[in-house]
C-alpha cells in the first residue's frame, strides 16, 4: 500500500512546508463542540441540506482549537448550510489515530506527522494508521523555540547537552511534541535529562512552582504565541528568556525534513526575555485542515471560502489568522496524499490547482 521511497517523501513535505512558512511567517492574525456527523460526512449528507463537519481541533488553550472555533464562528455567521464543531483532541500526531479510528472526521494535523503516518516512520513504524484523511489547506504555521527560567542555570542550548535539567518538550501525541523529540534526539539534547510529560494545562503550573528549567514553547504565525504559552508566560513571574542556540542546533533544525529553520524578533511575550539573546530561534511546523472524503464536496469547498471571504470574522475569533491567499493555501500539498474533492474544485476554481496533485474521491 505504502512504498518504502521515504526520501522522496521527505524531501517533498519539506518543500511544501519551506513554502508555507517562508511565505506567511509574520501575518496577522460557533460550534458547540458536539459529535456532530463522525464519520458520514455530516448531517444532510450530499442531498443540499446542512451539513456538520466536526474537527478534531487538539486541546484547549492550543492554536489549532483556536482556528478551529474561528472557522465555526464564520460558518455560523456567513453560511447558509454548514455548521462547524470543534472537538477537544489529544494533539496533531493523536489526529491521525482518531482518524482511523473513525473517532474525528475531520482535523488539523501537521505535515510532519502526515508524512511520517505515509512513510510509516516515526511513531507509525510500530503502530501504522490503516487510512489517511484527504488533505485540506494550510492553517497555521507555529514557531517552536525554546525558553529557560531564571535560576535554572540554563542559558544556551548548550548547557542543555551537559545533562541534568528538567526539560518540557511540548506535550506527547502534539504534533510540535513529535517534531521536536525528533529535533532533540538528533542534537543529544534527549537522554542526559528529565523528560516532563505533563499536559500543556498542566505546565504553567510546573513553570510557577520552578519544576522545570527550560520548555519549548510557540507562537502562531509571527503573531502571537498559543494559548496555554501565553499562560506560561503570565505565571512564570517575569522569569523566562530565549535560549541561546548554537550553530550545532541549527544544522540539525536546517537538516530536518519536516522542519524549518527560522530566526526572528522575539514575539507575543509580556515580559522582556531576551537576556541572552535577542533572537528567537524557531524550528518551524506547517500545519492544514484534514477532511474525510465522505465529507460533501460543497462543504469543504464552503469552508475555504469562509477563509478566504470572511478573514475578518475569523480573526475577530482568532487573531493569529493567517492572511489567507489562494496561493497560500496550497502550500501544505504533499502530492502523494489525495486532496478532499471540494478543496481540489476550490483550487481549480481559482487557478492555483498543480495537475502533478491527486484529486481525492466525492
Amino acid at each position: 500500500m505504502i512504498d518504502d521511497d521515504s526520501t522522496k517523501r521527505r524531501d517533498v513535505v519539506k518543500g511544501a512546508a519551506t513554502l508555507g512558512v517562508v511565505g506567511l511567517a509574520g501575518c496577522s492574525g460557533g460550534g458547540d463542540g458536539g459529535e456532530g456527523s463522525s464519520g458520514d460526512g455530516g448531517d444532510g449528507g450530499d442531498d443540499g441540506g446542512e451539513v456538520t463537519i466536526t474537527i478534531g481541533g487538539t486541546s484547549t488553550g492550543s492554536s489549532t482549537q483556536a482556528a478551529g472555533q474561528a472557522l465555526a464562528r464564520a460558518a455560523q455567521q456567513h453560511s447558509d448550510f454548514l455548521n462547524v464543531s470543534v472537538q477537544e483532541t489529544q494533539g496533531w500526531t493523536a489526529n491521525l489515530y482518531e482518524y482511523a479510528n473513525d473517532q474525528i472526521p475531520a482535523m488539523g494535523v501537521d505535515n510532519n506527522s502526515l508524512s511520517k503516518a505515509l512513510s510509516e516512520e516515526g511513531p507509525f513504524a510500530e503502530d501504522p494508521v490503516d487510512t489517511l484523511p484527504n488533505q485540506g489547506f494550510l492553517f497555521t504555521s507555529l514557531q517552536i523555540h525554546w525558553v529557560g527560567l531564571e535560576g535554572s542555570g540554563v542559558e544556551s542550548v548548550a548547557d542543555l547537552r551537559e545533562g541534568g535539567y528538567t526539560i518540557y518538550p511540548i506535550q506527547p501525541g502534539f504534533g510540535t511534541r513529535l517534531l521536536t523529540e525528533e529535533i532533540l534526539k538528533e542534537a543529544g539534547l534527549w537522554e542526559q535529562n528529565d523528560i516532563l510529560n505533563v499536559d500543556t494545562g498542566d505546565i504553567p503550573g510546573a513553570v510557577e512552582e520552578g519544576r522545570v528549567d527550560a520548555l519549548c514553547l510557540y507562537g502562531a504565525n509571527g503573531v502571537n504565541l498559543s494559548g496555554w504559552c501565553q499562560e506560561v508566560d503570565v505565571r512564570s513571574g517575569g522569569g523566562l528568556n530565549l535560549l541561546e542556540v548554537d550553530d550545532e542546533f541549527r544544522s540539525v533544525v536546517e537538516e530536518h525534513p519536516g522542519a524549518i529553520l527560522e530566526e526572528v524578533e522575539p514575539y507575543g511575550y509580556e515580559q522582556e526575555v531576551t537576556a541572552y539573546t535577542d533572537t528567537l530561534t524557531a524550528w518551524s511546523l506547517a500545519g492544514q485542515w484534514a477532511f474525510s472524503p465522505d465529507i460533501p464536496a460543497r462543504a469543504t469547498e464552503e469552508v475555504c471560502r469562509l477563509a478566504i471571504e470572511h478573514e475578518e470574522t475569523l480573526r475577530e475569533s482568532d487573531p493569529t489568522t493567517l492572511e489567507y491567499t489562494p496561493e497560500a493555501m496550497t502550500q501544505t500539498v504533499i502530492p502523494e496524499i489525495d486532496v478532499h474533492a471540494g478543496v481540489a474544485d476550490f483550487f481549480e476554481a481559482n487557478d492555483v490547482w498543480n495537475d502533478s496533485w491527486s484529486r481525492g474521491d466525492e
